[in-house]
């Protein structure tokens, strides 16, 4: 999922309890096929380099383990031994699969990583085109069913029942990402505080201000994203936004989202986009999916049944919901 700029992140302050002035740097740039802005509070200048490298060279790893784009990373073996034989991965991706398969499990499968199987279907560049035939889509939908992923966790083993099918983590790698990336700063000593931002999932931790502020979050208007509808104080979390607005197509002048119905097989309507706030990335990131998919009505249902995560919608008709105890303050 490729979300631009839907958050937008403002300091009210860099001054630490203790007064001690606190030095804030920032980098962009493109990894894991999109763009990553990473930022880094820190005692002087020098400490808030050495953690934005640190994070650049973990997310970096990662996009080696888990990309299906790279012939030679563990996911595409998988995919190549799909309904042949079973694959042994490292520790890391199985249990990053196994959790997978736990939120397709409590999203009813709305949430499923072998939707990579009808990927290829779409093309999502914002042009007008025709939906691929019924039959077609029909044909691959049978492949995409996260209980057809074999996990063995003695041997590490998966096993894709299906030849043909294929798992991605496009719905999830990037808020694993951005939680392990903001691990790897933690552990430096001098760095006080930052936001991982993998194109819209934000792990956010550290506090980069005095006792009295902290990160304000704004929630822009998919219509027009430098304009916000909302801000958001947080501390210590992850905001994850999807949205319909930087990869889609349209046909017959309906728009229709990247994010696929794994059920249905065709692409989500009705919402233009989805924020989870909660404190791992990792799975505000799939439960932004999942809500897409599931709908306005079923999405909140079952947002609200989760302890300590919420959720901001905004639908299609440009209204903004959200779950029941989340607050916002509105900007009109």
């Amino acid at each position: 999922m490729t979300r631009f700029l839907i958050l937008l992140i403002s300091l009210i302050s860099c001054v630490n309890m203790s007064g001690q002035q606190l030095v804030r740097q920032s980098k962009e740039l493109k990894l894991m096929g999109t763009r990553f802005v990473i930022t880094a509070t820190a005692v002087n200048e020098t400490t808030a380099w050495k953690g934005i490298n640190a994070a650049i060279e973990e997310i970096s790893r990662i996009e080696k383990l888990i990309s299906s784009w790279d012939p030679n990373s563990e996911t595409s073996a998988i995919n190549r031994s799909a309904g042949i034989n079973p694959m042994v991965v490292s520790t890391e991706l199985f249990s990053l699969i196994e959790r997978s398969k736990k939120i397709s499990e409590l999203t009813s499968g709305a949430f499923d990583i072998s939707f990579a199987s009808m990927g290829h279907l779409y093309t999502f560049d914002k042009k007008e085109r025709p939906l691929p035939e019924d039959q077609l889509i029909e044909d691959i939908r049978s492949s995409v069913d996260w209980n057809k992923i074999v996990l063995n966790p003695e041997s590490k083993k998966v096993f894709l029942e299906d030849e043909g099918m294929k798992i991605g983590f496009g719905a999830i790698g990037k808020g694993y990402a951005a939680n392990m990336a903001q691990k790897v700063m933690r552990e430096i000593e001098g760095v006080k505080g930052g936001i991982i931002n993998a194109s819209g999932d934000l792990s956010i931790w550290g506090m980069v201000s005095n006792a009295e502020a902290s990160w304000t979050i704004k929630i822009a208007d998919p219509k027009d994203i430098d304009r916000a509808m909302a801000t958001i104080e947080v501390e210590n979390t992850s905001v994850v936004t999807s949205g319909n607005y930087e990869q889609y197509f349209t046909s017959q002048g309906k728009r229709f989202s990247h994010i696929i119905d794994p059920k249905s097989g065709y692409p989500t309507t009705g919402i233009k986009s989805v924020t989870i706030v909660c404190k791992d990335a990792e799975i505000g990131d799939a439960l932004a999916t999942a809500t897409f998919v599931l709908g306005v009505k079923d999405g909140l249902y079952m947002i609200n049944k989760l302890k300590g995560v919420e959720a901001i919608i905004v639908t299609d008709e440009d209204q903004l919901l959200t779950t029941d105890n989340i607050h916002l303050n509105y900007i009109k």
